[in-house]
């Protein structure tokens, strides 16, 4: 039977996983060719009213921004802004949240690492197991997210928003703010099943892999 530290340690291993594959996936779908083709997909073009060289210079220089920094958001397209200072903001808040994410899951890798340089060699095969449980959890918890995504999607963004950001925050007229006309509801609710999908692929790797290094009973 495990001891409580050994269940903790299991358990922290297990959450580094799950968060560190999310964070391998996301970086895959911060480029402009991603963007680009789901912005074509969700007609941006029509919803902005830019023509697709005046789209890229716009969407580029914000995925810059939020990727780069520094987060000013502050391109211009024919001389006018494209986003006002509320929807800078939002997207501040929304790097703010990408910088949290990845700080918190390098700490919980860093933990993990630590738990599995104390077991040494003796446990490396509960390590593997609990890398397998992480990526089998991340398996089944993206799945039954995407089932009710399906139905509800509009539901998932609303919470998701509720609880990073703050309230009127983040809710912006399709008819007159560029934000939510630059990126319509499309196309984030394809880029979430796509990014969903291919963490799916990843964590299926990662648990087929950890299967192989246990050594049989």
């Amino acid at each position: 039977m495990q001891s409580a530290g050994s269940r903790i340690g299991s358990f922290v291993i297990a959450l580094a996983t799950a968060l560190a594959i999310i964070a391998l996936v996301i970086p895959f779908f911060l480029n402009p060719y991603w963007i680009a083709f789901e912005q074509g997909r969700a007609q941006a073009t029509a919803w902005t009213g830019y023509g697709e060289e005046d789209l890229r210079v716009a969407t580029d220089a914000i995925l810059v921004d939020l990727v780069l920094g520094p987060p000013d958001f502050d391109v211009a397209v024919a001389g006018e802004p494209v986003l006002n200072e509320r929807e800078r903001g939002h997207m501040r808040d929304v790097r703010n949240v990408f910088i949290a994410f990845y700080v918190a899951t390098g700490l919980m890798v860093a933990a993990a690492g630590v738990v599995v340089v104390r077991r040494r060699d003796a446990a490396a095969e509960s390590s593997w197991r609990s890398v397998r449980s992480g990526a089998l959890g991340l398996i089944v918890g993206l799945v039954l997210v995407g089932g009710f995504a399906f139905i509800a999607f509009d539901v998932l963004f609303e919470l998701f928003h509720r609880i990073f950001f703050a309230g009127g925050s983040y809710t912006f007229d399709p008819a007159t703010e560029r934000l939510v006309q630059l990126f319509p509801f499309q196309f984030w609710q394809e880029t979430a099943i796509a990014v969903g999908a291919a963490a799916i692929v990843v964590a299926a790797i990662v648990a087929g892999l950890s299967q192989r290094r246990l050594r049989p009973r």
